[in-house]
């Protein structure tokens, strides 16, 4: 598989009126699973990297609501980079992908939606660990 099919870049929905926009998420509808855990980073440094991990189970959908910032995905043998720069584009993150969050705008608010609430047990931190999981039990190609 290549990295950019195991990753989905998402349109969310949005609607408004003369009053302004409105974008509207449902579990199981506008993204792949239901949400049990929500969370948002704001005020970090453009020069600092957030995630730097991979989860055994936990599924993502990330989301800029304001400002921007990269997001680069990688399967143990290839990356990619994704900029999220409009507050209805989101990205799915399937489990067993690592990822990195930086070069985050002033402004930048990003949204993380989970499958799953969290359990420390299930990170994997240590980059050359998880290329040495990823390769040894094939993990990246086990997709929905």
């Amino acid at each position: 598989m290549k990295i950019y099919e195991h990753y989905k870049i998402i349109e969310l929905p949005e609607m408004g009126d003369e009053r302004g926009n409105l974008v509207v998420i449902e579990g199981n509808k506008d993204i792949p699973f239901e949400i049990k855990r929500v969370f948002y980073m704001y005020g970090t440094d453009s020069e600092m990297i957030r995630g730097s991990h991979a989860n055994r189970k936990s599924e993502f959908v990330l989301i800029n609501v304001a400002g921007k910032t990269k997001v680069k995905i990688d399967d143990g043998f290839s990356t990619a980079v994704v900029e999220l720069n409009k507050p209805r584009m989101g990205i799915y993150i399937p489990s067993m992908l690592w990822k990195d969050m930086y070069d985050f705008s002033k402004d930048a608010v990003l949204l993380v939606l989970s499958n799953e609430h969290y359990d420390a047990s299930e990170y994997i931190r240590d980059y050359e660990e998880y290329k040495e999981i990823v390769a040894k039990e094939h993990t990246f190609i086990k997709r929905k």
